[in-house]
C-alpha cells in the first residue's frame, strides 16, 4: 500500500497554523478533498477530526451535499484516547490505521492532520510520498516536522511535481527514496 502524507506548510517551513485571523486557502482545502476522494479513504489525529465536523468550516454548498465533502470515504482516527466515532473507524496506531484500510481493499492511504500525526508516521518510515501546499504567508510560531534523526540525518526525496495551485500556493510532490 502506497501512504502519501499531505500537509500545508508555510513560505518559512512550519505547518501552517489556520485559524480566524489566517483561514486555509481554498486552493489548498480543494486539493485536499480531491486527493482524499481519490485515496478513497483519509487518516487523521482526532482534533483534525473534529474541526472537519466543525458547521462553521463547512461552506454551504458541502453542507447542502449530503454530509459534505468526505461522504463516502474511509475515515479513519488516529487516537490513543478517543473512544468509538459514529461513521469512522478509530485506530490506536499509524500501523493499526494502514492495516485496516489495506483490509478494506485501497492500494494507496492519505495521511494528514496534525504534526503528531505525520511525525509518527515519518518516524516509523511508513511514508511513501509527500505533498506540501506551500501558502504565501510566514509564520513566527508554529510546528515542524520532526524526523528520526538517525534514520534521516539526510534523508534524499525525489521531487515527482512542482505546480501552482493558485493563490500563491505552490504544491510540491516528492517521493521518499529507500
Amino acid at each position: 500500500m502506497k501512504t502519501i502524507l499531505w500537509a500545508t506548510l508555510t513560505a518559512n517551513g512550519n505547518y501552517a497554523q489556520s485559524g480566524p485571523d489566517n483561514p486555509p486557502k481554498k486552493e489548498a482545502l480543494d486539493d485536499f478533498t480531491a486527493q482524499a476522494n481519490a485515496a478513497g479513504n483519509l487518516i487523521v489525529g482526532r482534533r483534525t477530526f473534529e474541526g472537519m465536523q466543525d458547521p462553521s468550516r463547512i461552506s454551504a454548498e458541502e453542507q447542502a451535499n449530503a454530509g459534505g465533502p468526505f461522504t463516502g470515504l474511509d475515515i479513519v482516527v488516529l487516537s490513543k484516547s478517543a473512544q468509538a466515532i459514529p461513521g469512522v473507524t478509530v485506530a490506536r496506531s499509524p500501523q493499526e490505521a494502514l492495516d485496516f484500510l489495506r483490509k478494506k481493499g485501497h492500494p494507496t492511504a492519505l495521511v494528514s492532520g496534525g504534526a503528531e500525526i505525520h511525525n509518527a508516521f515519518l518516524s516509523q518510515g511508513l511514508i511513501h510520498e509527500v505533498i506540501f501546499n506551500v501558502v504565501p504567508v510566514m509564520e513566527g510560531k508554529g510546528l515542524n516536522l520532526l524526523i528520526d534523526q538517525e534514520a534521516y540525518r539526510h534523508k534524499p526525496v525525489q521531487l515527482l511535481d512542482c505546480k501552482s495551485l493558485g493563490s500563491g500556493v505552490v504544491q510540491l510532490r516528492y517521493a521518499m527514496n529507500g
